[in-house]
C-alpha cells in the first residue's frame, strides 16, 4: 500500500476558503448523535453487577516451581542433577546419582532441565558444597534430546557468567555414530567457557559396549573426587532407601484409575488433539500383512489410520507407538511373587517437593503397571540387582547379586555374562534365584519405564495423507539359557489383525520429525541406500517423487536406490512396488544385493563401487544427496568407507581428505544418515 506521507497525489484536497465548515445536513445529523446518546445515558438498562468469585485454591499445576534454587533450598538439597533423555536410560542415571548423594552426607534431586529455568544456574553459588551434574544423551545426528533442546539452544546463544559454580557431566552415546556423545561433550565444554569449574573428568558412556559399565565405572570414581573436593566422608550407609511409598486403595471408584494411559486420565476414551508422548492417537490398523515370502523371518507391512487425528507428517519422519508387555510374563511375575496383580495402587513419592510424584500413572493395578508402565523384558540394570538382593533369603544369592552390582572386574565380568550376555530379564532372575522374592511394590519402583518404539515411516503423506506406514521384522530369539526372548513392539504389532467383528484393533502413536527430507530442489538427484527394513523411509521417498512426477515437477531422471536382502525369493521386500517405481521411470535405477543368492556375499557396498562412476558423477557432478538407512554398527560404515573410496580413486583425493569431502556433505544436508544399532 502507498504511504499518503510520501505520495502528494494522495493528499486530500484543500477547501476552498469561502464554502462554509458545516452544512445544514451535518447539523442535523449532530443534533440527531446528541439526542441519541442523552436518551441512552437516562434510560439505559443499568449494567448487571459482576458477581464477586472466591479465588479459586492454587493447584499444584499452576504454581510448580521453575525456581530449582529455590527448591533446593526450600529442601536443603545440594546436588542437582539435570538429564537430556530420549529413552529414559539418563533419567534413570540421574535419579541413581540423587539417590547416591545420602551416602556422603548430602542430599540430591534430579531434574528435567525443561522444567526449569536454567538460567539461574549461577545462582548454585548460594548453595554450600552444591554441585551440577548433567546426565546427557546424544539424539540422531549429534542434536539434543527433546527435553534438553531449549538448555542446548540457551547454552548455545547465552553468555552467562558461571564462576563458582561446580559441575561435572556424564554423557550417553554410542561410537557406532558419527557425532559419538557429542551433546555431553558440548555441555561439557561450555559449561567451561561460561567460567563453571569442573569438579571430575567428563564420563563417556557407550550403549554399542556396556553403557552400564562405562556409568558405574565412572560414577565409582566420581564419588571420591566429590569427597576430597568438599573435604566430607562417605557415611557408610549402604542401605536401601525407598523413594516411593505404597498405598493399596480398597474402595477407589474405577473411573479414577488408569488403565494404560500416559498422561490424562481416560485420554484413551476421550480422544483429544494435539497428539503427543503424553497423549498418543489410537490409530486403528486397516492393514497387515506379511512381507516375505518364506524363511524363518516375519517381516510385515502395517498401515495405521489417522483419518480424522488432525496429524501431519512428511517422508522420513518416525512414528513412535508405545506396546505393551507380554501377558505371559505378567502373569508369571504375579505368581512368582505371590501377589493379586489387580490390587490398586498408587505409589507416593516420599519427598513431597518433588515434581514426579509417582514412577508411573497412579493410582492403578500391578497388572496395568508390569503390562503398561514397566520395562520387564530388558536386562535389569546393576543398581535393581543391588536393591533387591537385600529379599534373597540364600546368602549365595544375595552375595551374586551384590557382586553383580559392584565395580570390581569380577563383579563387572559376572554381571556381563550372566546377565547381559544372557539375556536374562527380570522375570529369568526371579526363576534363577528362588530365594530372591522381593516385594511387588518395591519391584515396581525400580523397573524403568517402557518406552515407546520408533519406526521409520515408510508412506508418503502426499500420496496417503490418512495412513501411516510401518515396516519391521519380528524379533525373536533363543538366549543361553535356553528361553526364547521376543522383542516387546514387534510381537504386539504381528498380532494386531484389523478385526473382521467390528472391534478395530489400535496401536497408541504420534509422530516425531526427523531431519530426514527429500531435497528442497525435487531436480536435486537422490542416491538411497537402505538394506533390509532400512527400504522403509525409501518407500515413502518414491511415492513422494512419484508424486511430484504426476504433479508435472520437473524431476531430473536420477532417483537411484540400492537395496539388500538375503534371497531374492524370500526377503525382496516391496518387490512388485519397486519394480513398478522402476517400469514407470520412478525409480531410475534399482541396484538389489542379494547377499546369500550366491558363493560369495554380496551387499549394497559392493553395489555402490560397481557402480562408481555413476554414483561419482551424481554426487560430484550433479549435486546429489545421500540417504542411508539401517544399520548403524556395520552397514553405515561400510558404505560410508565404500563413498571413501570412491572419492580417492575417481576424485584423485587422499584418504584424509575424502573423509574430509564426505562430512562437508553431512555439513550441507548432503550426506543424511537414519541408522540404528
Amino acid at each position: 500500500m502507498a504511504d499518503p506521507q510520501a505520495d502528494p497525489a494522495a493528499q486530500p484536497e484543500l477547501m476552498d476558503e469561502d464554502e462554509p465548515f458545516f452544512s445544514n445536513l451535518d447539523l442535523f445529523l449532530f443534533s440527531l448523535i446528541a439526542g441519541l446518546i442523552v436518551y441512552w445515558l437516562i434510560f439505559r438498562k443499568k449494567a448487571e453487577p459482576i458477581p464477586e468469585f472466591k479465588k479459586l485454591e492454587s493447584t499444584p499445576q499452576t504454581t510448580r516451581e521453575t525456581s530449582f534454587i529455590d527448591k533446593m533450598k526450600k529442601t536443603g538439597k545440594n546436588i542437582v542433577v539435570f538429564y537430556g533423555s530420549q529413552t529414559g536410560t539418563a533419567e534413570e542415571f540421574a535419579n541413581r546419582l540423587a539417590k547416591d548423594a545420602h551416602r556422603y552426607g548430602m542430599k540430591g534431586m534430579s531434574a528435567d532441565p525443561e522444567e526449569y529455568d536454567l538460567s539461574e544456574l549461577s545462582r548454585l553459588t548460594e548453595i554450600e558444597n552444591s554441585i551440577a551434574i548433567f546426565c546427557m544423551a546424544t539424539y540422531g545426528e549429534g542434536d539434543p534430546t527433546d527435553n534438553a533442546q531449549d538448555f542446548y539452544d540457551w547454552l548455545h546463544e547465552g553468555d552467562a557468567d558461571f564462576s563458582g559454580v561446580k559441575y561435572t557431566v556424564f554423557a550417553l552415546g554410542n561410537k557406532t555414530y558419527e557425532h559419538y556423545n557429542a551433546m555431553g561433550k558440548y555441555v561439557d565444554q561450555r559449561l567451561a567457557e561460561l567460567g563453571a569449574q569442573r569438579i571430575f573428568d567428563l564420563g563417556m558412556g557407550d550403549d554399542d559396549g556396556n553403557l552400564e559399565e562405562d556409568f558405574v565405572s565412572w560414577r565409582e570414581q566420581f564419588w571420591p573426587a566429590v569427597c576430597e573436593h568438599f573435604g566430607v566422608e562417605a557415611t557408610g550407609e549402604e542401605s536401601s532407601i525407598r523413594q516411593y511409598e505404597l498405598k493399596v486403595h480398597s474402595d477407589l471408584n474405577m473411573n479414577k484409575i488408569y488403565t494404560g494411559e500416559l498422561g490424562r486420565l481416560k485420554s484413551f476414551e476421550n480422544q483429544k488433539p494435539p497428539f503427543d508422548s503424553k497423549n498418543p492417537f489410537l490409530a486403528p490398523v486397516t492393514v497387515n500383512r506379511k512381507l516375505n515370502k518364506a524363511g524363518d523371518r516375519h517381516l510385515m507391512h502395517l498401515e495405521l489410520d489417522i483419518t480424522g487425528s488432525k496429524i501431519r507428517y512428511e517422508s522420513g519422519d518416525h512414528v513412535a507407538v508405545y506396546p505393551i508387555n507380554d501377558s505371559v510374563i505378567v502373569n508369571r511375575i504375579g505368581d512368582l511373587l505371590g501377589v493379586d496383580l489387580d490390587t490398586v495402587i498408587s505409589l507416593n513419592n516420599l519427598d513431597e517437593e518433588s515434581n514426579k510424584k509417582h514412577p508411573f500413572p497412579c493410582p492403578t493395578t500391578y497388572r496395568t503397571a508390569l503390562t503398561h508402565y514397566l520395562d520387564i523384558t530388558n536386562p535389569p540394570r546393576t543398581n535393581v540387582l543391588y536393591e533387591l538382593a537385600q529379599y534373597a533369603t540364600e546368602p549365595k544369592d544375595q552375595e551374586n547379586m551384590r557382586k553383580m552390582a559392584s565395580s570390581s572386574a569380577e563383579g563387572k565380568a559376572l554381571y556381563q555374562s550372566w546377565v547381559l550376555d544372557s539375556c536374562r530379564n527380570i522375570l529369568a532372575i526371579l526363576e534363577d534365584f528362588p530365594s530372591l522374592r522381593p516385594p511387588i511394590d518395591h519391584l515396581c519402583e525400580l523397573l524403568p519405564r517402557l518406552q515407546a518404539r520408533y519406526y521409520s515411516i515408510a508412506s508418503s503423506s502426499k500420496v496417503h495423507p490418512n495412513s501411516i506406514h510401518i515396516c519391521a521384522v519380528v524379533v525373536e530369539y533363543k538366549t543361553k539359557t535356553g528361553r526364547v526372548n521376543k522383542g516387546v513392539a514387534t510381537n504386539w504389532l504381528k498380532n494386531k489383525m484389523p478385526a473382521d467383528n467390528g472391534h478395530k484393533a489400535t496401536v497408541p502413536m504420534y509422530i516425531r520429525k526427523s531431519q530426514f527430507r527429500l531435497p528442497f530442489k525435487s531436480s536435486n538427484p537422490v542416491i538411497m541406500i537402505g538394506p533390509g527394513t532400512g527400504i522403509a523411509p525409501f518407500m515413502g521417498f518414491v511415492q513422494e517423487r512419484g508424486w511430484l512426477k504426476e504433479q508435472g515437477r520437473k524431476t531430473l531422471l536420477s532417483t537411484v536406490l540400492y537395496y539388500g536382502c538375503r534371497y531374492k525369493n524370500e526377503d525382496f521386500l516391496y518387490q512388485e512396488e519397486l519394480e513398478e517405481f522402476e517400469k514407470t521411470g520412478v525409480l531410475t535405477a534399482l541396484n538389489v544385493a542379494f547377499s546369500r543368492d550366491q558363493a560369495e556375499k554380496v551387499y549394497v557396498q559392493h553395489l555402490l563401487k560397481k557402480n562408481k562412476e555413476a554414483v561419482w558423477r551424481l554426487v560430484h557432478m550433479d549435486n546429489a544427496h545421500i540417504y542411508i538407512c539401517g544399520d548403524a554398527r556395520y552397514m553405515a560404515r561400510d558404505v560410508q568407507n565404500a563413498f571413501y573410496e570412491i572419492a580417492e580413486e575417481l576424485g584423485g583425493m587422499s584418504r584424509a581428505q575424502a573423509v574430509d569431502y564426505i562430512k562437508k556433505l553431512m555439513t550441507k544436508g548432503r550426506y543424511s544418515q537414519d541408522v540404528w544399532s
